[in-house]
């Protein structure tokens, strides 16, 4: 004959199973959150007196919050975005003042849905390379696939694919990617082989995904990557036609700092007594 004591262990015994079998279903399900959280909020449920309706939705998002946060951790890994180079780092009062009304729409990502390119020009130091990272960054927080490349690496990438017989295949993996961030596309050797693969890239994204350019070189002397006039008329029109244009002015960046630098370290290096 069984006792109160008996029957209070089979109890606890069979909760416990219940719930590592609940557990283990959630997981096969693959519902983390779920699996990791039912418990604690179902006590929270008892205590406040939710209805079954609210404790499923209170469930439901949080697991929406957690896969949301580690997709777009994925994103981030894969973005080959700079972590220092976001919005909360951009200096945006040093920004010309039309490029710093123009950030906050392009950080929506509309341009994106509508297959629009970003052109960014500059000379060295003006913080091209810096605003398109942190409109990727953006990007990726909204859940856009984002690839900042080199324009020089992505050229070699697609000349090896094209040797091995490979490039189709490679242009279709970069065709997962809603935004390209091709960083400095002025420094591309002038090689014809260079020229073509570059050249096919940005027309099979063209009206079809977006591209961000960074460049030190403005329009009319593309004709240095692209060769030949014919070329570079076809491919800058290609990527200026549904096209935002940024034009990064004012003094370098790097200039200011490295002058700042310089002040601070000539203070520093100043004896207390030499006033």
């Amino acid at each position: 004959m069984s006792t109160p004591s008996t029957s209070l262990r089979a109890a606890a015994g069979a909760a416990d199973e219940q719930q590592q079998t609940l557990a283990m279903l959630l997981r096969a399900l693959k519902l983390p959150a779920f699996a990791a959280h039912h418990e604690e909020l179902a006590r929270r449920a008892g205590q406040e007196g939710w209805t079954c309706p609210h404790y499923l939705r209170q469930l439901v998002e949080l697991e929406l919050s957690e896969r949301r946060g580690r997709r777009i951790e994925r994103l981030l890994k894969a973005s080959g975005l700079s972590a220092d180079k976001t919005l909360a780092t951009l200096e945006q009062e040093k920004l010309p003042a039309k490029v710093r009304r123009q950030l906050p729409a392009l950080c929506e990502g509309g341009f994106v849905e509508r297959a629009e390119n970003v052109l960014a020009f500059g000379l060295p130091g003006r913080g091209k390379t810096h605003v398109v990272s942190a409109i990727g960054h953006e990007l990726v927080q909204r859940g856009y696939e984002v690839l900042f490349v080199p324009a020089v690496l992505l050229v070699q990438r697609l000349l090896a694919a094209k040797k091995n017989l490979l490039l189709e295949k490679e242009l279709r993996r970069l065709d997962g990617y809603d935004a390209v961030i091709l960083d400095d596309i002025g420094y591309i050797q002038q090689d014809r082989e260079e020229m073509e693969v570059l050249f096919t890239f940005l027309a099979q994204r063209y009206e079809r995904r977006s591209v961000l350019i960074t460049s030190n070189l403005v329009f009319s002397q593309w004709d240095r990557i692209f060769k030949d006039a014919m070329t570079t008329a076809a491919a800058i029109d290609r990527v200026v036609h549904h096209a935002l244009i940024l034009e990064l002015t004012g003094d370098s960046y790097r200039s200011e700092k490295a002058k700042s630098r310089e002040t601070v370290d000539k203070a520093l290096r100043k004896a207390p007594g030499d006033e």
